[in-house]
């Protein structure tokens, strides 16, 4: 990828259930001779607390388009990535992008099932506890805010909210986007297998790549520079071709 290139991209990244845009604040240095990194703030989180959450993906991505264009600027060559709700999100708004002037390079899509499969075993509706007990099992580890009582105050509603609007997720299109996909899935990913992770080749025409980085669900902990390294690798050989 060329200088030019560098200074006129940016990486969009869509946080998961739960978390927020500072979740990526440490890949900004592993991006920075790279792409200029852009997160998502939903509400419910972080600078936006005491918004109330959305419980739906379609209405999510909708409301917030407008802010996500004004933040890339229109024009900005722009690679989506989402990581499980983030995922789907990301699906979703590389469809409104596409409409507003923003050009997609790729989507790249982690820890998901296509957006046509929806979760077979839900949180959804369950008492906190075993809601709290569903997810963890889901992703392989419990936040340590959840341990203490006024940050799982903070922290459990819009859980249960993200929880919500993903497991009921249904694509606002059957129409397949036309920009290359990349699915990663964790090798060990107890939640998504690697037959779910492949169905995104259909929710494309272009081209459709996969990958795994060891791990279960949420090896993106420990995966950045890996990450970035691979859409770094596969963008610059779509630019060579």
């Amino acid at each position: 990828m060329s200088a030019p290139d560098r200074e006129q991209t940016a990486l969009l990244c869509v946080p998961f259930a739960g978390a927020g845009p500072s979740f990526f604040h440490p890949w900004r240095a592993a991006a920075a001779d790279r792409w200029r990194l852009v997160s998502v703030e939903l509400p419910g989180r972080e600078r936006r607390i005491l918004e109330t959450p959305y419980r739906n993906v379609v209405e999510a991505a909708k409301n917030s388009v407008d802010e996500i264009v004004g933040n890339l600027g229109r024009g900005t060559r722009t690679i989506l990535f989402g990581h499980s709700l983030g995922a789907v999100l990301a699906y979703e708004l590389v469809h409104l992008l596409s409409t507003r002037d923003v050009p997609v390079e790729r989507l790249v899509v982690s820890g998901s099932p296509g957006p046509w499969t929806q979760r077979e075993r839900r949180a959804t509706g369950l008492p906190d506890e075993e809601f709290l007990a569903r997810v963890e099992e889901f992703a392989g580890f419990r936040h340590e805010a959840l341990d203490h009582p006024e940050m799982r105050e903070l922290i459990l509603p819009v859980l249960q909210a993200d929880c919500e609007m993903h497991e009921n997720y249904l694509p606002s299109t059957d129409d397949p986007v036309s920009v290359p996909i990349c699915s990663i899935r964790g090798s060990s990913d107890g939640l998504v297998d690697a037959d779910q992770a492949r169905e995104w080749r259909d929710a494309t025409t272009s081209t459709f790549t996969y990958a795994e980085f060891p791990g279960d669900h949420m090896y993106l902990v420990d995966s950045a520079r890996e990450i970035l390294d691979l859409i770094e690798a596969q963008s610059t050989r779509d630019t060579t071709k």
